[in-house]
């Protein structure tokens, strides 16, 4: 999510956040929307994304965009509710008579777009093809765990695993989809799914179409048609919807323009509590910040609550956990650092950075050009210079400024993390020793020995209640050790067009309320 605004300084005195908001924005925005309207198509819904999808075979792309258009074309084995819960899918039931065994029951009369019927074999072949390396996906480290895969009859599938691994029903969930049998590394240029949508056509950095499966073999999609139309900019995405010429963006639109948005009668706006986390992140080889002291100071220099009401208009809650208070495996009660500069700069004492005119030390913060994340570095700076820290900003293009991050050659930095969409093995990823960058995302080089048996715990644990209070341990030795600095989960902020109906938003921010909405007519 983008959020536009002229300039820091321009919008609110900092340190005291203080609003003096530029009414520029909004008037430029309501003057360039006063053109007139564009008659729709009546049987084609038109919603609008940023960027094109990279690859639309779900054993490849990991993208957004490409995940969850795929989500709408592919059926996975499970899928999840709105609490992360796993349900069934295309497998109708599963069993796991021991750790390293588990089997599923499809369900009967699954047909592929093309008509194919979907059995055993197909979903043997979607996963061998990464077990097996002949199709190059980053996804293929998701399966390591997995031995082989049988299939002894049309509508049994076997998973065979050498270890005990519990995020495997997770990863054959969400975007993991299921592919037609044969299907090679052409696949992307015309996909063929089972979901309640087929492809039709893309057009790269223009459009992608989809329309209605008449066929599906569950609840039926009720619109006949879905463009997606790339946007790149957010000032134009709002004026297609101002003029009708699109019907959805959700996610897209920075947050003054949705103020001005609202008072427009033939559009309506939703919002709802999502799962997309922000965060700062320290790197701990950094011989300032390797002081868990000077990371608390850090903490309770930052006043979280003003940013969210001025900068993000209200569109966000502070973040407690890399998990979503949605999350089954949440666990709020953890150690929070609410402001309190006075304690800050006690423990900064404690530290041994004392203030000489005004200043204990400089750490420099990088960023990228997007607007939102260089005013957050600019409130951050007059933040911290409050108790004496001194933020030195950086700024790159988004590629130099990721490729830095991945390789871990950063002091702080900020980014977000879709938390709400995975199994808590996320925590594997991101704070085990062994995952050290730039193999892995532990950026900020944090190691803990009992993290990181808690989180071989967590992954050879069955029962998600004995999981449940695995995670919530190293959910509250992290609050403790602040490897990351909780910023807020963004709300979910959905505007269509008022001949849009049925729309059903979920926590996660994807695209499944395609599947219930229509258009009236």
């Amino acid at each position: 999510m983008e959020f536009r605004i002229p300039s820091a300084r321009s919008v609110f005195s900092v340190v005291n956040l203080k609003p003096r908001f530029s009414l520029c924005l909004c008037v430029s925005v309501v003057i360039c929307l006063a053109g007139c309207t564009r008659k729709p198509d009546p049987n084609t819904l038109v919603m609008i994304i940023e960027s094109s999808p990279i690859n639309l075979d779900p054993r490849v792309g990991v993208d957004s965009q490409s995940q969850r258009i795929d989500e709408l074309l592919f059926d996975s084995l499970l899928r999840h509710d709105e609490h992360f819960q796993l349900q069934p899918s295309l497998a109708d039931s599963w069993e796991t008579p021991d750790p390293l065994t588990y089997i599923f029951h499809l369900h009967h009369g699954v047909r592929f777009h093309n008509g194919q019927p979907l059995t055993a074999r197909d979903v043997k072949w979607t996963f061998d093809s990464l077990l097996t390396g002949n199709l190059r996906s980053t996804k293929t480290s998701t399966f390591t765990k997995v031995s082989r895969i049988d299939a002894p009859d049309d509508y049994t599938v076997i998973f065979h695993l050498k270890e005990p691994f519990a995020p495997l029903l997770w990863n054959l969930s969400g975007a993991a989809g299921i592919v037609p049998y044969g299907s090679g590394e052409d696949f992307n240029r015309k996909p063929i799914g089972s979901g309640p949508f087929r492809f039709v056509s893309a057009q790269q950095d223009k459009n992608v179409v989809i329309e209605r499966n008449p066929d599906y073999w569950d609840a039926p999609a009720k619109l006949d048609r879905v463009e997606f139309k790339v946007i790149p900019d957010a000032t134009t995405r709002a004026l297609e919807l101002r003029k009708q010429s699109a019907d959805v963006a959700i996610n897209s639109l920075v947050a003054d323009t949705v103020v001005a948005l609202e008072r427009d009668r033939d559009l309506t706006v939703m919002e709802a509590p999502g799962t997309i986390y922000a965060y700062i992140a320290l790197n701990l080889r950094d011989p300032i910040l390797k002081d868990v002291r000077v990371r608390r100071a850090i903490a309770y220099a930052i006043d979280v609550q003003p940013i969210i009401h001025y900068l993000l208009r209200d569109e966000a809650r502070p973040a407690y956990s890399v998990l979503p208070p949605q999350h089954w495996a949440y666990d709020g009660n953890v150690d929070r650092y609410p402001h309190d500069a006075e304690r800050a700069r006690a423990l900064l004492d404690a530290a041994g950075y004392r203030p000489v005119n005004g200043v204990r030390f400089h750490i420099t913060m990088k960023t990228s050009t997007e607007e939102s994340t260089r005013l957050l570095a600019a409130v951050l700076q007059e933040q911290l210079r409050e108790v004496g820290i001194a933020l030195d900003i950086r700024t790159f293009e988004f590629a130099t400024f990721l490729a830095d991050v991945t390789k871990g050659a950063y002091q702080v930095h900020s980014l977000r993390w879709i938390g709400g969409n995975q199994d808590p093995d996320i925590f594997e990823n991101l704070f085990d020793t062994a995952s050290f960058a730039p193999k892995r995302a532990n950026r900020t080089f944090y190691s803990n020995p009992r993290v990181d048996q808690l989180i071989r715990e967590g992954r050879s644990t069955l029962d998600q209640q004995k999981r449940k209070a695995i995670y919530d341990q190293i959910q509250q030795i992290l609050a403790d050790d602040l490897p990351y600095i909780n910023l807020w989960y963004l709300d979910n902020v959905l505007v269509h067009t008022n001949r849009v109906r049925g729309i059903e938003m979920g926590p996660s921010g994807n695209y499944d309320f395609l599947r219930t909405a229509e258009l009236a007519h």
